[in-house]
C-alpha cells in the first residue's frame, strides 16, 4: 500500500496585496509537482478556525488564471478567535481532521507572528485535543510536528531582512500612476497638491514615490524634518517656483510625524501652502487610500511571488521539528530562507525607534537602498539651496551626458538625477544629443548644435517620461571616426563622460578605452549606466528599462490570454524582444504563466516542437470546458533562425487538425514601454547619482595626467547591481572574461534557472534539447564526411 501523500495548505492573511494569487498558484502547482496534495484555507485564520468547506483540496486547473487577478481569490479576514487559545485549538483540530501538518502563510508581520505562536503551541494543543476527548492518540500520531513557512505579503515593504515584500512595487506603481495624472492637472492650473499615501510606520512608499515622480517635498515617519520644516518646505517650493515650475507636489506618508512625535497632517501642509501671507498657492489634498492596494500585480511582484511560493514548498518539505520557523525573502537578487522571528523583532524595533524619537536608529534599521534613495532624493530636491555641498571652482568638472543604443525606460530619469546632482555640486552637465552620430556630424549645427547645456526647467519634467529626450543612436565611436570623436572631446574640454545605454554603449566604452593609447584626450574617466530592455550588459544583473519592458509584455499577454480564453481552445505564440538574450522571454513567462518559452540560450528543434504540440493536444483533450482555457507560448525573436513565432503557430495549427486554434502575435516596440515603471525610475536616480559621484573623484582636467587615468582600471567602468551590492566593474575586466561578444550578452546568466520554474508551473513535460551546432572547420569537415561525430 502506497504511503499517504504529504498535505500542504496555503492561506493568505492580513491586508491583501497584489501578488498573493501568484503565491497560491505557485504553491498549489509546485506541491502537485513534488507529489503532495495541496489545500487552500479560505478567509485566512477565520477559515482555519471554521474548518469544513473553508479548507479545500486543490487541483492543477483550480488555479488557472490566478496570475492576472488582483487581491486574493481565497480571501482574507480578521479573526479574533485565533488570538485566543480555544480558537487555535479548533484550528489545530481542523488541520488534523484534514491530515495537514504543513502550512504556508502569505501575510504581514502580525499574521506571521501568529503562525509562529501556533507552531510553538502545536504539541500542547494536540495533548489538549486528546485529553478532552476531541481526538484520539491514533489520529494525532502522524501529525506530531507542524511545519510553517511564511511569505511576506505587504504593500508597505516594512519587513526587515527582505529587499521587497510581495505587493510593494505594485502599490508603488499605482501611486506613481496617480501622481502622474495629478501632475497634469496641477500644471494646467499652476496648483499645489498634497498627496497622502499609506505607511504608518514605514515611509518606503512615500519615499520611492517622491524619488520616482520628482516630488517637491516628502514626509516619512523614519526621518522627520527639523523643527523649521515649515520654513524649509516653503523655501524649497519658492525656489522651484522661481525657476518657473508650474506645479507643486508634496507626498506625505500617513504616519508622518515631526521630531517631537506630533502628527503632521495633509491639512496642516495644505494650510501652509495656501497661506495668503506666504506662498498663496491654490492647494488641493488627495488621499489615495485603497486604490494603492488595488489592481493586478506588476511583473516584478508576479515573479517574486511565484519564485517565493516555489521555494516555500521546498522549505516546508525539508523542514524538521528542530528547524526554526522561516520566511522566504529576496536579498542579493536571490530567493533565500531567513529566520522569521528575528526579522519580526527587527521590524518592530523600527516602530519603537520612531516612538522613542531615535530617528537615526530607525533609518539605520532600514536597508541600504532606503537610505541611499533618501540621500538621492534630498540631493535632487534641495539643489542650489545647500551651499555646503557646493565644490570650490577648482574642483568643478564639465561632464558630457550621452545615450547610446535603443531607448529604454528610465533613461530620462537617470539624466534628470545626474543633472540635478551636477548642479547641486557646481559641475557643468552638457548634453550630447543623438549619440555619437549626433556628436560627430551635428556638434556645430546652427542655431542648435548637438552639444548644448541642459535647461533645468525642461529636464525637471523628465522623471516620468519614456524614451530618450536627448535622443539616442546605435552608432559606435569607431563608426563615427575615433579621431574625430577624440578631437571633439578635446574641443569641448570634457572632463568626464557619462554614458547610458545597452550593449552598444558597452561596446562604445570598450572602444574608447582601447583608443586611449593613440588619443590622449580620451584619457578621461567614463562610466556606463546600463539601460536596455534586453538586460544583456555584462557587469550587472539589472538594466534600466527591463522592468518597464516586462510590465508592458505582461499587460499585453494578459489581454491576449483573455482573448484566447474567450474564444475557448486557442494557443497564442508571442514573439518577445531581447536580442540574443532570453531574459525578457523567461521573466515574462514567469509573469504570465506561459506553457513554453523558447530562448536563444537553448535554441529550438523539431523534436522539441513535436513534444510541445503533443502536450498541447493532451491538455486540450482533457479540457472540460472550463473558462480560462487559453494558452501562451513565448518565443524570443532570435531563438532560432528558422522557427519564427509565425512558423511555430502554423506548425501547431497544422498539427492540431482543427481540434484547437493557434495564432501568432508580435508586440514589437510596444515592449520599450511608454511611461517608465516606478522601479526603473527609482533605480535610475540612485544609480545615476552614484555614477556622477564616481566620476567626480577624478577631478577636472584629468587628461593633463593621462598615465594616472590609464593605470586606473576603474577610470572606464560599468555600474551594476550584483546581488544586493551596487558595484563598479572595470571595463577591461568585463571585456576580457565576462562578455560573449558574438552573442552580445554576458557569459553567465543569473536568471536562467528561472526557466525550469516556468516549465514546471506551466505543466510542460520533459522535452529533448536541441543539438549543439558545429562551427568553423569542424562543421566544414563534418559536411565533407571527413570526421565522425
Amino acid at each position: 500500500m502506497a504511503a499517504p501523500k504529504k498535505k500542504i495548505a496555503v492561506m493568505t492573511s492580513g491586508g491583501d496585496s497584489p501578488g498573493m494569487n501568484a503565491v497560491v498558484r505557485a504553491v498549489v502547482r509546485m506541491a502537485i509537482h513534488m507529489g503532495c496534495d495541496p489545500y487552500c484555507v479560505y478567509e485566512g485564520y477565520e477559515g482555519l478556525v471554521q474548518g469544513g468547506n473553508f479548507i479545500r483540496k486543490m487541483e492543477w486547473n483550480d488555479v488557472r488564471g490566478y496570475l492576472s487577478e488582483g487581491g486574493t481569490l481565497i480571501g482574507t479576514a480578521r479573526c479574533l478567535a485565533f488570538y485566543e487559545r480555544p480558537g487555535r485549538l479548533t484550528a489545530a483540530k481542523n488541520m488534523i481532521l484534514n491530515g495537514i501538518d504543513a502550512l504556508i502563510i502569505c501575510g504581514g508581520d502580525g499574521s506571521l507572528t501568529g503562525a509562529d505562536k501556533f507552531r510553538a503551541e502545536w504539541p500542547s494543543l494536540l495533548e489538549e485535543l486528546v485529553s478532552t476527548g476531541q481526538l484520539d492518540t491514533k489520529q494525532i500520531e502522524p501529525y506530531r510536528h507542524l511545519n510553517i513557512v511564511g511569505l511576506v505579503g505587504s504593500i508597505d515593504n516594512d519587513l526587515s531582512g527582505t529587499d521587497a515584500t510581495i505587493g510593494a512595487y505594485s502599490a508603488l506603481a499605482r501611486i506613481c500612476e496617480m501622481v502622474d495624472y495629478i501632475e497634469a492637472t496641477a500644471s494646467s492650473h499652476s496648483r499645489a497638491f498634497v498627496i497622502e499615501v499609506m505607511g504608518r510606520h514605514c515611509g518606503w512608499l512615500a519615499l520611492m514615490a517622491g524619488v520616482a515622480t520628482g516630488a517637491d517635498f516628502i514626509f516619512i515617519p523614519e526621518k522627520p524634518r527639523e523643527d523649521n520644516w515649515k520654513e524649509e518646505m516653503c523655501q524649497i517650493i519658492q525656489k522651484h517656483r522661481g525657476w518657473g515650475k508650474r506645479k507643486t507636489i508634496v507626498i506625505i506618508a500617513e504616519g508622518a510625524l515631526d521630531r517631537h512625535g506630533s502628527k503632521i497632517t495633509p491639512e496642516m501642509v495644505k494650510d501652509l501652502l495656501a497661506d495668503k501671507q506666504g506662498l498663496a498657492l491654490d492647494t488641493r489634498i488627495t488621499t489615495l487610500g485603497h486604490v494603492q492596494r488595488g489592481g493586478t500585480a506588476v511583473a516584478y511582484d508576479r515573479m517574486l511571488a511565484t519564485l517565493q511560493g516555489v521555494e516555500a514548498v521546498k522549505a516546508v518539505l525539508e523542514a524538521t521539528p528542530e528547524t526554526e520557523t522561516c520566511f522566504i525573502a529576496i536579498t542579493e537578487n536571490k530567493i533565500v530562507r531567513k529566520p522569521l522571528m528575528a526579522a519580526v523583532r527587527e521590524t518592530k524595533q523600527v516602530a519603537k525607534a520612531i516612538e522613542a524619537q531615535d530617528f537615526d536608529q530607525a533609518m539605520a534599521l532600514r536597508d541600504t537602498e532606503f537610505s541611499d534613495q533618501y540621500k538621492s532624493y534630498m540631493m535632487t530636491t534641495t539643489m542650489g539651496l545647500d551651499q555646503d555641498i557646493h565644490l570650490e571652482d577648482a574642483k568643478r568638472m564639465k561632464i558630457g551626458f550621452i545615450n547610446v543604443g535603443a531607448p529604454a525606460g528610465g533613461m530620462n530619469a537617470a539624466i534628470r538625477a545626474g543633472v540635478a546632482y551636477c548642479r547641486s555640486r557646481g559641475h557643468e552637465p552638457i548634453a550630447i544629443h543623438n549619440g555619437f552620430a549626433g556628436f560627430a556630424r551635428h556638434h556645430g549645427d546652427e542655431p542648435l548644435g548637438a552639444v548644448r547645456k541642459f535647461d533645468w526647467l525642461e529636464v525637471d519634467g523628465w522623471a516620468s517620461k519614456g524614451g530618450s529626450e536627448i535622443g539616442t543612436n546605435r552608432e559606435l565611436p569607431e563608426e563615427s571616426g575615433m579621431e574625430l570623436i577624440a578631437s571633439l572631446i578635446e574641443k569641448y574640454k570634457f572632463d568626464a563622460l557619462f554614458l547610458i545605454g545597452g550593449f552598444e554603449a558597452f561596446h562604445s566604452v570598450s572602444q574608447l578605452r582601447k583608443a586611449r593609447s593613440k588619443f590622449p584626450s580620451l584619457c578621461i574617466p567614463m562610466t556606463l549606466l546600463p539601460a536596455t530592455i534586453s538586460n544583456n550588459v555584462p557587469g550587472t544583473e539589472y538594466s534600466l528599462g527591463s522592468d518597464t519592458c516586462l510590465n508592458e509584455l505582461v499587460a499585453y499577454c494578459d489581454k491576449i490570454k483573455q482573448s484566447a480564453s474567450a474564444t475557448r481552445r486557442r494557443v497564442f505564440v508571442i514573439e518577445t524582444q531581447g536580442g540574443r538574450s532570453g531574459y525578457v522571454a523567461v521573466l515574462g513567462g514567469l509573469g504570465v504563466g506561459a506553457s513554453a518559452v523558447y530562448i536563444p540560450e537553448e535554441g529550438i528543434s523539431l523534436e522539441m516542437l513535436n513534444a510541445d504540440v503533443k502536450h498541447l493536444k493532451e491538455v486540450f483533450t482533457k479540457d472540460r470546458g472550463q473558462s480560462r482555457a487559453g494558452r501562451l507560448i513565448l518565443v524570443n525573436e532570435k531563438a532560432s533562425k528558422v522557427f519564427s513565432a509565425k512558423l511555430i503557430a502554423d506548425i501547431i495549427r497544422e498539427e492540431a487538425h482543427d481540434r484547437f486554434e493557434s495564432r501568432d502575435s508580435i508586440p514589437g516596440h510596444v515592449q520599450q514601454g511608454g511611461v517608465p515603471s516606478a522601479m526603473d525610475r527609482c533605480r535610475a536616480v540612485r544609480l545615476a547619482i552614484k555614477c556622477i559621484q564616481h566620476l567626480e573623484k577624478y577631478g577636472p582636467t584629468p587628461w593633463k595626467s593621462p598615465e594616472s587615468i590609464t593605470k586606473d582600471p576603474l577610470s572606464s567602468s560599468v555600474i551594476g547591481i550584483k546581488g544586493a551590492d551596487v558595484t563598479f566593474t572595470p571595463m577591461e575586466e568585463l571585456e576580457g572574461s565576462e562578455t560573449d561578444w558574438k552573442n552580445r550578452r554576458p557569459t553567465s546568466t543569473h536568471w536562467l534557472h528561472n526557466k525550469e520554474v516556468v516549465d514546471i508551473l506551466g505543466g510542460r513535460p520533459n522535452y529533448p534539447l536541441p543539438e549543439r551546432s558545429l562551427a568553423g572547420l569542424t562543421a566544414k569537415d563534418a559536411k565533407r564526411g571527413l570526421i565522425q561525430e
